[in-house]
């Protein structure tokens, strides 16, 4: 299925409406809480613009963007860790999901409630954070129940769990989230990953901003007041105008330069959000071409050249004998594949070969 950014927040804070402008996938947009009630999904295309630079010394017209999906989920309200709302299903596809960009209202409309009846940045971020942690201590309490009783017999490894889980409690319990937990070495990580705590997840925030405040957005108060209490998290905050950006999705390409330019910006909020949510799953973005098309591909960031090779087809990953790889800028400076070889700039790679952001790779594989 791929890698998962989930859209999370308050209800009517503009989920739904982001998700509308990532993509051709309309999620209903109401003016209630809840009006989200299964996961909506969006396939969306990886901005990239080395895939132009490429396709332009083979004279390819097809190019094939890498992708990564955002989950629309239901809206989530105080008490959510004790199934008030949704909850119970919001948690359960936060649990699904690889990453998590929090939507956050920084705009004021008096025809879109607000679930507590007012517009506080801040405040929103804390409800979220807090029923997150609250479902996430439950989670660490059963299992720490669960490693006592099986420690009584001398199991070493619920031993360790019991020491790990009476630790993971404390971090949770001074308000500190699962992802800024340190662990005591490769086994107790796998303890805490078994886990699968929503706390975690790697987060940013989307501040979703009146079209009135684009223009000087960094000086919005709002804005200012969210990446202050985000920064202790190293949180990254985005501001975007989500009603904006999905009148800017349904007009043709061709016109959407002068409507950026005529409302003070130099490219849509949603190639940031796409960005920063594809570099806080961890991924990079290799490519290929060949006869037909060039194309870019997901992978994780540390992957081999044996595991790129299994996300074109298994065949490749089953057969592979070696990887021929270029460096983008080389392959754009020089113009060719047979310049960069006779420039003795594309090496011979084996399966362990760790492949690098931006590496064009051609694989030889033999069944």
């Amino acid at each position: 299925m791929g890698f998962a950014c989930g859209i999370v927040g308050l209800p009517n804070v503009g989920k739904s409406t982001l998700l509308n402008a990532l993509s051709s996938a309309k999620a209903d947009a109401q003016n209630f809480p809840f009006c989200t009630i299964e996961p909506n999904v969006a396939v969306v295309a990886v901005p990239d613009r080395r895939l132009d630079a490429v396709a332009a010394t083979c004279a390819l017209d097809r190019r094939v963007h890498a992708t990564i999906r955002f989950v629309d989920i239901a809206g989530l309200v105080r008490g959510a860790s004790r199934g008030e709302g949704l909850g119970n299903q919001f948690l359960a596809h936060v649990r699904e999901v690889d990453a998590l960009a929090h939507v956050v209202r920084c705009f004021s409309d008096e025809n879109v409630a607000h679930v507590d009846g007012r517009v506080d940045p801040t405040g929103d971020v804390e409800t979220v954070r807090t029923e997150l942690a609250l479902k996430d201590l439950e989670t660490v309490e059963r299992r720490l129940e669960r490693a006592r009783k099986q420690s009584k017999g001398g199991d070493p490894q619920e031993r360790m769990a019991v020491v790990l889980c009476e630790r993971l409690l404390s971090h949770l319990d001074a308000g500190q989230p699962a992802r800024s937990f340190k662990a005591g070495g490769p086994r107790e990580q796998e303890l805490v990953e078994e886990l699968r705590l929503l706390t975690n997840k790697p987060v940013f925030y989307v501040a979703n901003v009146d079209e009135s405040a684009l223009p000087d957005v960094d000086r919005d108060q709002r804005v200012l007041e969210l990446r202050r209490h985000v920064e202790p998290d190293q949180g990254v905050v985005v501001p975007i105008c989500a009603s904006l950006e999905a009148q800017i999705e349904e007009l043709e390409p061709e016109e959407r330069p002068e409507f950026l330019e005529s409302v003070g910006l130099t490219e849509s909020g949603l190639v940031r959000v796409i960005r920063v949510g594809y570099e806080l799953l961890g991924l990079i973005t290799f490519l290929t071409k060949n006869e037909t098309e060039v194309r870019a591909w997901t992978l994780p960031r540390g992957n081999t050249a044996w595991d790129a090779a299994g996300k074109i087809h298994t065949d490749i990953q089953r057969g592979f004998i070696k990887a021929e790889v270029t460096r983008f800028d080389d392959l754009v400076r020089l113009g060719s594949d047979s310049r960069c070889r006779e420039a003795g700039l594309t090496a011979i790679e084996g399966r362990d070969y760790v492949v690098r952001d931006g590496d064009v790779v051609l694989f030889r594989f033999n069944l």
